[in-house]
Parts: C-alpha cells; sequence; structure tokens
C-alpha cells in the first residue's frame, strides 16, 4: 500500500467528512463494484447490491484501519453483500421447493442456465471463478477482495473450471 494511491486519500477525506470526496469514491469504484455484484449477485439486481455495499461502506468508513488497499476494502464489502443476498436467495428458495412439495408432485424438468450451473459450484470456487473470469480482476487482486493467498486463487479457479466441464459433461449424457 503506497500513499500515493488516489482513493485512499479520497477515503481518508471521506472519513474526515468530506461529501465530495464521498461522490468522487464512489464514481471511481462504482465500475468495479458494479461488475463484482453482476458477477456474485443474483441478475438483474445489480442496482440494489451496488447501492447495499455503498450503504454498508460509508456506514463502516470510521472502522476502516487502512490494512487493505481502498478497492479491495469496497470489493470485500461488495463481496459480503452479495454473498449474503445470495444466502437469503437460497432460504427462499428451499422455502418454496418445501412448499412445493407438498402441494405439488410433478417434477421440474432441469435448465440449461448458466447461472444455475455457477450456482450449482461451492460457493468459495464461484467466487474466485467469477472475480477473475467476469468481473477481469487479476489473481492478487482477487485474492485481496477473498482474503486468502493467490495460489488458493488459482485453483479454486482451476477447480472451478472442472467442475463446470463436469456438469456440462453430465448433462449431454
Amino acid at each position: 500500500m503506497t500513499d500515493a494511491d488516489p482513493l485512499r486519500a479520497l477515503l481518508d477525506a471521506a472519513v474526515e467528512g468530506d461529501g465530495v470526496a464521498v461522490a468522487e469514491l464512489v464514481r471511481r469504484t462504482q465500475p468495479i463494484v458494479w461488475s463484482v455484484c453482476r458477477a456474485l449477485g443474483t441478475p438483474g439486481e445489480e442496482a440494489d447490491l451496488v447501492q447495499e455495499t455503498y450503504l454498508r461502506a460509508l456506514s463502516s468508513l470510521g472502522t476502516y484501519r487502512g490494512e487493505a488497499p481502498p478497492r479491495a476494502w469496497l470489493l470485500s464489502i461488495a463481496r459480503r453483500v452479495c454473498a449474503d443476498h445470495v444466502r437469503r436467495r437460497q432460504r427462499q428458495r428451499r422455502l418454496i421447493d418445501k412448499i412445493g412439495r407438498h402441494t405439488d408432485t410433478a417434477s421440474t424438468p432441469a435448465t440449461d442456465n448458466v447461472d444455475d450451473l455457477l450456482a450449482a459450484l461451492h460457493p468459495d470456487r464461484r467466487d474466485a471463478f467469477l472475480l477473475t473470469q467476469y468481473a477481469g480482476l487479476g489473481y492478487e487482486e482477487a485474492a485481496d477482495v477473498l482474503g486468502c493467498p493467490v495460489g488458493t486463487i488459482r485453483s479454486r479457479v482451476s477447480r472451478a473450471r472442472a467442475d463446470l466441464l463436469a456438469a456440462l459433461f453430465a448433462d449431454e449424457a
């Protein structure tokens, strides 16, 4: 981390209550936050996830310790927002499935939806895969966001690719 990081200067000013710095910080980081929320969240709900990310970040500005670069700190918040959202949606789906089993015994057809394939991945593998392959982060940036070593990101992405290929070939059989 260097003092030359312009996001760090904006974040420090935002902590001091500078509204212009907050607006500039959001303007400069919004495209990557949007990409992460699009990659890790539910399609069509990106705007809500981005908004929730900034709400959480701005409410916790005072607790930012500077251990990670501002971009990584913000993207880790975005990842947690998306994870919370996905968990909430999974709970809703399980409840709907449970209700459906009691009211309708008809089986549901399998889908060839990419989102379904990605949702079937282990969450750690899915996050690493989407951050590097979809959101366009480098392995080091993804490691900062996920809070793990770069080698772990590489292995998770590799395993996610293998899992996706296996799922595709299983569907063809």
